[in-house]
């Protein structure tokens, strides 16, 4: 196995951490006998030679020796080490700049040559080598013919369920990476998507065609992934905790224990909601029969699927929202706790599209007093996910359960920030606001953050001189590095300037930071309360030419709020405009247009241009655009488009915000304002 490693100069060659000298140690450690020398061999393995899917020079050099161990039947847990394989080959690109992508191809190379391990493993005694196998061999041996011949060989010896899925996955992935030889593949998911063969199999087979050939799929879809999904609950009920019952030695282990309890139905739906994308009507009814199952993890399931639906599709999803708030009913068992966790935590990143599950979230806080704040030592405590949850949803149940969270001794530090996503119903809770900032001492701005956040947002002018006295602590405390004051400044200068004239008192304190490093937004606050150009424009013409380009564009918007009063300011920014990238652009653009008045030609092709290149400046633009009225016509059509658009702005692979939904809902709002301007 290890022929050849001292050879290697290993001292020479770099993983994430600097140095490979300790990576000799970490192949033998994957041999070992021991299962905690083997996890924590596996986990350096992952962090520091493959470290977050990156590729360096000691990955190549130890892709050999891995190949070795995952052939060698004393080996244990061998599947591991396929799949790790499997994922440098596979590597998207590796650290070090132009050189990325050509060591991505090296370490695929490194791999393929290799492929014949994989063939042989493919009927390996051990089911977990034949499971990582299947995902193996379609990947990265060159003989297309060879491939399927041994596919098709595979489905019909093997007999456990779990490796014909992976090798039914195989084959579809085969289909799409290969479509010459693509029909004989579809014929075998066809045959594998009806009977004799099991739910789960089949469920699998439809998953592939919904990808590779969706012409091949059943009229009934819908009712036969949800008969197959009732199937295969009967015949194979999920274990409670199964999955993570074994010991977990390593990172690895417990990442695997946090899975979801029925992991495979989870892939199952999952592959086949992917496919059907744009097919709203057939997902929606799916989610719908899964979501009414008899079956805890089934909807579990279910509600996880319908969050990647909100999160990428606009539409009308009051239904299935309440279908989610159904989830909530108190019940018992391990399962039904994990599906009201689950649902939860989906309802609070929807905001105001959970009003149709808002009784059930009401009766699930008014249950569990003591569960309103979530504690996490030693950081200050949050508010727990039904009430947070009921709060984003702007129902105004949630100002008297807020109210006693406010009374308590500890505020939860997202406190302002639910606040502020509960908007005008909490206008009640502004004196206790206000007097939870008399309270806080000076020498703590730790909490009076949330609380400054939530009277901006609530508007609490009379708060003016609470906040007055928390920004002079907070300045104190910033001439002490370790007191953590700098880092407050800013809640209390946004929350001035949210109070606009009813703040007059603080412009002489305003007018003093115009010179510190919170320039800029003492500059926004001085605006917004006295309105004199004069005094803030220099600071804002300094700042627009930053060698930051993140301040460039932040004083950008802030020149725009100025309006006309910014006409100094147009050559740099009509400069930006010329040379910066894709944030600086729009944010200069919408400058521009806010103080002409008007949407000049090269201004308009830039905010087009950064509409479809950088989609989070959409919202900006289109608040612009809203401001201009009338004479943002030549833009108009930019908001139209988007209103027709099923798709949100927000949607990306690989990840997503919580407050994405939000946020792309206002820009929905916005461009309805746009398009009644005309």
């Amino acid at each position: 196995m290890f022929t050849g490693i001292d050879e290697v100069e290993w001292t020479s060659l770099r993983h994430a951490y600097g140095s490979a000298r300790d990576v000799p140690g970490v192949l033998r450690g994957l041999a070992s006998a021991e299962p905690v020398e083997r996890a924590a061999a596996l986990d350096r393995m992952y962090d520091a030679v493959h470290h977050e899917g990156n590729v360096y020079d000691s990955t190549l050099a130890c892709v050999p020796f891995l190949l070795a161990l995952a052939a060698d039947e004393r080996v244990r847990e061998r599947g591991g080490l396929v799949e790790l394989l499997v994922s440098i080959g596979e590597c998207a690109g590796a650290e070090g700049g132009a050189a990325s992508a050509g060591m991505a191809v090296r370490a695929e190379a490194a791999v393929r040559a290799g492929a014949e391990v994989f063939v042989r493993l493919a009927g390996d005694p051990d089911a977990g080598v034949r499971r990582a196998a299947a995902a193996a061999v379609v990947r990265f041996p060159e003989e297309p013919a060879g491939v399927l011949a041994l596919l098709r060989e595979r489905l019909t010896v093997e007999r456990d369920d779990r490796i014909v899925i992976a090798l039914v996955e195989s084959l579809g992935h085969f289909a799409r990476r290969r479509p010459v030889q693509a029909a004989e593949a579809v014929e075998l998911l066809a045959a594998q998507s009806g009977p004799p063969y099991g739910p789960a199999t089949r469920l699998a087979a439809l998953g592939q065609l919904a990808a590779c050939a969706p012409e091949r799929l059943p009229a009934d879809l819908v009712p036969t992934v949800l008969r197959l999904l009732g199937e295969r609950s009967a015949h194979h009920p999920c274990r409670p905790g199964a999955a993570g019952a074994s010991a977990a030695h390593s990172l690895v282990d417990r990442l695997r224990r946090l899975r979801p309890s029925d992991e495979e139905g989870t892939r199952l739906l999952r592959t086949l909601h992917i496919a059907l994308d744009d097919r709203l009507p057939d997902r929606i009814a799916l989610l719908h029969g899964q979501l009414t199952s008899q079956v805890p993890t089934d909807r579990c399931n279910a509600v996880l699927l319908a969050a990647a639906l909100f999160r990428e599709w606009r539409g009308d999803h009051r239904a299935t929202v309440a279908l989610i708030g159904e989830q909530l009913r108190p019940e018992a068992g391990e399962d039904e706790g994990r599906l009201r966790d689950t649902a939860v935590s989906v309802l609070a990143d929807l905001f105001t599209l959970a009003a149709p599950a808002a009784d059930r979230l009401h009766a699930l806080v008014v249950e569990h007093p003591d569960q309103w704040i979530r504690r996490w030592r030693p950081e200050a405590p949050l508010l727990a996910g039904p009430l947070c949850a009921l709060a984003r949803s702007r129902d105004p149940r949630a100002v008297p359960v807020l109210a006693e969270v406010l009374a308590g001794p500890v505020v939860p530090r997202d406190l302002g920030a639910v606040v502020a996503d509960l908007g005008a119903p909490a206008a009640p809770l502004t004196p206790a606001l206000r007097r939870a900032l008399a309270a806080v001492p000076l020498d703590s701005p730790d909490t009076a953050t949330p609380l400054l956040a939530a009277v901006r947002a609530l508007g609490d002018t009379e708060a003016v001189p609470e906040v007055l006295r928390l920004l002079a602590g907070a300045r104190t405390g910033s001439e002490d590095r370790h007191s953590g004051g700098d880092r407050h400044i800013g809640a209390a200068l946004e929350a001035l300037g949210a109070f606009g004239a009813d703040a007059h008192e603080a412009v002489p304190v305003l007018r003093g930071l115009l010179g510190s490093e919170h320039a800029r937004a003492a500059a926004d606050a001085l605006w917004a309360v006295e309105g004199d150009a004069s005094a803030v424009l220099p600071v804002l013409l300094r700042e627009v030419t930053h060698e930051d380009p993140r301040r460039r564009a932040l004083a950008a918007r802030s020149l725009e709020l100025l309006g006309p009063d910014a006409r100094p300011a147009l050559p740099e920014l009509r400069r930006a405009i010329e040379t910066g990238g894709s944030a600086e652009r729009a944010a200069a653009g919408c400058a521009v247009c806010r103080i002409t008045g008007e949407v000049e030609p090269t201004v308009g092709g830039a905010l087009r241009s950064a509409w479809t290149e950088h989609p989070a400046a959409r919202a900006a633009i289109a608040a612009c655009l809203t401001a201009l009225g009338p004479a943002a016509a030549p833009l108009r059509d930019l908001a139209a488009t988007e209103l027709a658009a099923p798709r949100r702005h927000t949607a990306r692979p690989g990840g997503h915000g919580s407050h994405d939904i939000p946020r792309d809902e206002e820009l929905l709002r916005l461009c309805r304002l746009v398009v009644e301007s005309a």
